[in-house]
């Protein structure tokens, strides 16, 4: 009735690469009960957000997945580009504007375009929209070298005492390799070499569901040609990474601390075999302790804080918040950083200063969520009641109340459906890269949000999932799973074909 192989692989915990993870200790008394309810709300949100027991019929508003910003546009490729409903007509121009720079191509310095000049010298795409096409999920490369919306992260362990304390501080997640820093980039400026090429190889490996059903599922393994600089640090790990929708991330960051840290059970007192942590970051505007709940090991606390990361490490391009103009080079890349900047004084002491950086936030926090689909579907919504049955729910939690103070009045108040905890889970050695980054060690990754996906084909033009895009279909993803979700899996694996494909036909419809 199981699965007839087992999903091992090569993959590290982190454990002997120098690093101390996580504990509770770093979380307990960190983020205090909601103080943005009256008790009333209180007792009203707790009831709202109770997981349901009736798949007869959909649950009151399961149909908004987004709350009332959801967007009802038309399906099509554009379904993850509408903003959402609830920002005022005045800011419809910001994000708009947002919109053009996220689409924006930067060119090299120097340019006769001043304005859209510092690109690189060093990176992995010219504009926000190579990778996020239509502000939905990247892929790996088909045919023969489309690695624009994939890339590999790079991360050694501590070495230094200074190194160790920043780590152990949450100042740093990891460190960059001595020559190749935080990511391999993959283009260059006009002389200038790039750093390299990912190699991707994969193998077949079958899987015999309860049922008899044979499902393929291909095992990648990573490697780096073309070195320009040198070999890569002994201790180096690679870690792949395609990128993410952008849809709800307002919302997201809209959450409670306490709600999310809610669902955390590090030592799995309850026995469940789920054992979720919370990432816990330090935010570099305030220097203060945050929850981490963006990208895909948790790695940073704010919308802005993954812009600025995507502007530096993907474009190369300085901010505010990352000021470096050379952004991912490093000092042993010396050709690099002789290269002109294009940091223009009479615009900002940046690449790409704070207007720039606050129209690119506030428009990644504004695409709205697509309204569900079939929810009331007797098929949909016997896929659920085997959804929650897999015991999928304890890791993809359904819904949330956001803040009823949230920064952007546009996501205050909001029922919510994303489908995700947004802790770190041991996911098994199947999934594991053997990169710690901050709390998540090497089998731990966030639980991806599940709202859209039933709509990746429609905006993407394909269906690979997980963190590389090594799955070809939500089957081979869930398949996957392994570590804490092994029992999720295993459930799934035994459902008749019947069940199975209502399971399918519900995570369509999100």
């Amino acid at each position: 009735m199981l699965l007839s192989l087992s999903l091992a692989g090569g993959g590290l915990s982190g454990a002997g690469l120098g690093f101390a993870f996580a504990t509770d200790a770093d979380f307990s008394g960190l983020f205090g009960p909601r103080a943005d309810l009256s008790s009333a709300d209180a007792a009203r949100v707790t009831s709202v957000v109770l997981p349901t027991a009736d798949f007869s019929r959909p649950e009151p508003f399961e149909t908004m997945a987004g709350g009332a910003g959801s967007s009802n546009a038309r399906i099509n490729a554009a379904a993850f580009s509408h903003p959402s409903s609830t920002i005022p007509f005045p800011e419809r121009q910001d994000f708009a504007l947002g919109s053009a720079l996220f689409s924006k191509l930067w060119v090299a310095a120097p340019s006769s375009t001043q304005a859209s000049d510092g690109l690189g010298p060093l990176y992995n795409a010219r504009a926000c929209q190579s990778c996020h096409i239509r502000n939905g999920r990247g892929h790996p490369p088909e045919g023969a070298a489309d690695h624009t919306s994939m890339l590999l992260r790079l991360a050694r362990p501590a070495r230094t005492a200074e190194e160790r304390a920043a780590f152990e501080r949450h100042a740093a997640p990891n460190f960059g390799d001595p020559i190749y820093g935080e990511q391999l980039q993959d283009l260059a400026a006009p002389g200038l070499s790039a750093e390299g090429e990912m190699q991707i190889g994969y193998v077949e490996q079958p899987v015999t569901l309860g049922d008899g059903t044979v499902v393929s599922l291909r095992r990648p393994s990573y490697s780096l040609g073309k070195l320009a600089y040198g070999p890569l640090d002994a201790e180096t790990t690679l870690s792949p990474r395609v990128a993410p929708p952008m849809l709800g991330m307002g919302l997201i960051e809209a959450i409670p601390e306490a709600d999310i840290v809610a669902h955390a059970d590090p030592d799995d007192d309850d026995g469940d075999g789920i054992s979720g942590r919370p990432a816990i970051v330090r935010d570099h505007r305030t220097d203060r302790l945050a929850l981490g709940r963006f990208g895909a090991k948790a790695q940073s606390a704010t919308v802005r804080d993954q812009v600025a990361l995507a502007f530096s490490a993907d474009l190369g391009l300085s901010t505010p918040d990352r000021p470096d103009p050379f952004g991912d080079c490093t000092l042993a890349e010396v050709d690099c950083r002789a290269l002109p900047t294009g940091v223009q004084p009479r615009l900002g002491s940046s690449e790409a200063p704070d207007p720039v950086m606050e129209l690119v936030t506030f428009y990644s926090q504004n695409l709205a969520v697509p309204v569900r689909r079939d929810v009331g579907d007797p098929t949909v919504l016997s896929g659920k009641a085997q959804f929650y049955a897999a015991g999928c729910p304890a890791c993809h939690i359904p819904k949330y109340v956001t803040r009823r103070d949230a920064a952007d009045k546009a996501q205050a108040f909001q029922l919510i459906w994303p489908y995700s905890d947004f802790l770190l889970h041991d996911m098994g050695e199947g999934l594991a890269d053997g990169q710690v980054v901050g709390a998540a060690g090497g089998r731990e990754w966030r639980t991806q949000p599940l709202w859209g996906i039933g709509l990746t084909e429609a905006v993407s033009g394909h269906t690979f999932f997980l963190h590389d895009g090594r799955a070809r279909s939500l089957t081979e993803a869930i398949l996957w799973h392994g570590g804490e979700a092994g029992a999720a899996r295993d459930a799934f694996a035994a459902l008749t074909r019947k069940d199975r494909e209502a399971l399918l036909a519900f995570l369509e419809s999100l």
